[in-house]
């Protein structure tokens, strides 16, 4: 089984915007190229799955970004071939009135992992530290108060013996605009366009402060901040499931061998004269 690349960590956004990593932008991705690379980060991914399942260790994944960052598209990549009951996917609907009187992290407690569980939040706990500061679904004060107390929620996490991780997806502004049309543009992808986005759009340099207070506050020795460029989509997912695959320490364990059985003999058994009802087969 080939071995992932990930030879270091990069935890800050980069100096170059348009890049990444100050370098000119690589030519995107040919879906070929894509498909070959992910087919061997699936089987890593696969190889990370047996070792959490055996060891009881516990993995928590955090995706946030900006709007058509490519979060939802990441997130398939990465459990296309894994097991659901061991990657599982929380992407909480708008909080109940009850949940609205409680502590702000108290609905997020319930879904991290447990031993031999790899739990991927698609937008998660930092909605207060993003979105709803943003739009003004939540106080000044609120957003104060998370930003001093997630930090020290996440240490305890960490505590616990999760391996935490906090991915951050960055698009540009021209590229989000693109995928944003394209979005009213293709009636396949329409459901996809929220009023929300829509006024989320406007709004790019409030996100912009937003984003870099959280890093400042929530950006901790113990949880730090990952930043992927995602204006090339393909690359970004690549670059994230490398990346994820050297921040947890697994070993691949070795194959059992397995042989099929036979199959017992039809003893009598014949197909029905009358068959059920088939789908019509128009391909």
């Amino acid at each position: 089984m080939a071995k992932h690349k990930n030879a270091a960590h990069a935890g800050h956004p980069s100096p170059d915007p348009a890049t990444g990593n100050g370098a000119r932008p690589k030519p995107r991705m040919r879906n070929k190229q894509y498909r070959r690379e992910l087919r061997l980060l699936h089987g890593e991914l696969v190889a990370m799955q047996e070792w959490v399942r055996s060891t009881g260790a516990k993995v928590c994944v955090v995706f946030e970004g900006r709007d058509t960052a490519g979060k939802g598209g990441t997130i398939k990549a990465i459990t296309e071939r894994v097991s659901p009951r061991v990657f599982r996917v929380v992407a909480l609907p708008a909080p109940t009135p009850r949940e609205r009187s409680q502590m702000y992290l108290q609905r997020y407690v319930p879904h991290l992992p447990g031993a031999g569980d790899v739990v991927i939040f698609d937008r998660s706990w930092y909605n207060r530290a993003g979105v709803e500061r943003v739009m003004g679904f939540c106080t000044e004060a609120q957003t104060e108060e998370f930003l001093h107390a997630t930090p020290d929620v996440e240490r305890a996490i960490v505590d616990s013996g999760v391996i935490l991780l906090k991915y951050w997806l960055e698009v540009s502004a021209d590229e989000q605009t693109r995928r944003l049309q394209s979005r009213i543009d293709d009636p396949r992808k329409m459901w996809k366009l929220s009023d929300l986005d829509l006024k989320s759009y406007s709004r790019w340099y409030e996100y912009s402060r937003c984003r870099d207070e959280m890093f400042r506050a929530t950006d901790t020795p113990w949880a730090p901040w990952y930043v992927a460029r995602t204006d090339d989509k393909k690359r970004g997912r690549l670059n994230i499931i490398n990346h994820l695959l050297g921040s947890v320490p697994y070993e691949p364990l070795p194959r059992r061998p397995v042989t099929l059985p036979k199959r017992q003999k039809a003893d009598g058994y014949a197909e029905p004269a009358v068959p059920p009802h088939y789908i019509p087969a128009p391909y």
